[in-house]
C-alpha cells in the first residue's frame, strides 16, 4: 500500500514526513536508508513521522507525536529544523498559534512568529557529562581533551546536549577549518558512546555566529537546528556572546535565544517543497 508524504526543508535541512496518526508507520533502517538515498530514493536528511499522543494522561494537551530517522537509518530523539516543520503542519491543520509535540527528547511547544515563520521552545541545554553522555567525567564547557589533531581545532571545544549530543568547536575561519575530514572522525569518537553532531562556529560579533554542522547520520547539512542552540549555548557559556544571537548557516539564517529561563528558543522558517507517495 502506497503512503503519502510531505517533502519540507528547514534552511535547505530536508525532510521526508510522513503522516501516521490514522495508520501506523514503523519503517526499518534498511528502509529508512531506502527513502533518504539521494539517488535511487526521494532524498533527505531525515524521515520524520507524526503518530497520535499516547493515550491517557500521558498524552493530555499533546497535539501529536513525532519520530526522527537520520539518513543512515538511525531513529535519534531530538531535530530542531524537523520538529518546526513539524509544528508549522500542525498548527495549519488545526488552525491555532500554537502546538505541542511530544519526542523522545520531551515535550517541545512551537508556535507562530510570522508568514511560515516558527518558534520552538527547544527546554533546558544539558550541561552536565552525563547529560551529552561521555564516557568520562569532564568540564563540557571547555573539554580538556584532543579529538582531532588540526591547527584550525586547537581551542578546546564545548560539549551541549539539546535532547541529542554536540560537540561545538571555536574556529577563526569556517571556510579553512577541516569539516569534512574532521566532522566524521570526531563524530564517532570514543568520547561519545552515542556519537556526536559536530559543530563549527565561528563568532562574527555579540550577536551573530556562523555555523556549520556534521550531523551525526547524515553528514554534512544546510542547517542543523539542535546545533545552532548547542552553539549560541556553548559561545554563551564562553563570554563569547550575547544569550541571543542569529545563527548564519549554508541553508539561511536562525534567532537562537537562551533565556533567563534556561530555555532554549529556536526562529526560523518551515517550507513545503512537495507532495508524493511512498512506493
Amino acid at each position: 500500500m502506497s503512503r503519502p508524504f510531505l517533502k519540507m526543508n528547514g534552511l535547505g535541512n530536508d525532510f521526508v514526513v510522513v503522516e501516521a496518526r490514522s495508520a501506523p508507520f514503523a519503517p526499518s533502517a534498511e528502509e529508512v536508508r531506502a527513502i533518504a538515498d539521494r539517488a535511487t530514493g526521494i532524498g533527505c536528511d531525515q524521515l520524520i513521522v507524526i503518530e497520535p499522543p499516547l493515550a491517557g494522561e500521558a498524552g493530555e494537551g499533546v497535539d501529536a507525536r513525532v519520530r526522527f530517522w537520520n539518513a543512515d537509518g538511525e531513529e535519534v530523539a531530538a531535530c530542531g529544523n524537523g520538529t518546526r516543520c513539524v509544528g508549522w503542519l500542525v498548527m495549519q491543520a488545526s488552525g491555532q498559534d500554537q502546538a505541542v509535540i511530544e519526542t523522545a527528547a520531551g515535550l517541545l511547544v512551537a508556535t507562530r512568529a510570522g508568514e511560515r515563520l516558527v518558534s520552538v521552545d527547544m527546554g533546558r541545554p544539558g550541561l552536565d557529562w552525563t547529560d551529552i553522555p561521555l564516557a568520562a567525567a569532564h568540564d563540557t564547557a571547555t573539554l580538556d581533551v584532543s579529538l582531532y589533531d588540526h591547527p584550525e581545532l586547537g581551542t578546546a571545544p564545548a560539549c551541549v546536549s539539546m535532547g541529542n549530543p554536540h560537540v561545538v568547536f571555536f574556529v577563526g575561519d569556517l571556510d579553512t577549518a577541516p569539516i569534512r575530514q574532521a566532522g566524521p572522525v570526531i563524530a564517532r569518537h570514543p568520547l561519545f558512546p552515542q556519537g556526536a553532531n559536530v559543530g563549527f562556529a565561528q563568532v562574527l560579533a555579540r550577536d551573530r555566529i556562523g555555523l556549520r554542522v556534521w550531523e551525526r547520520g547524515a553528514g554534512l547539512t544546510q542547517a542543523c537546528g539542535t546545533g545552532a542552540c548547542a552553539a549560541l549555548v556553548a559561545a554563551a557559556r564562553r563570554g563569547l556572546t550575547d544569550h541571543t544571537a542569529t545563527l548564519v548557516l549554508d541553508g539561511g539564517e536562525l534567532l537562537i535565544e537562551w533565556r533567563d529561563d534556561d530555555h532554549v528558543i529556536m526562529t526560523g522558517p518551515a517550507a513545503v517543497d512537495f507532495a508524493g507517495e511512498l512506493p
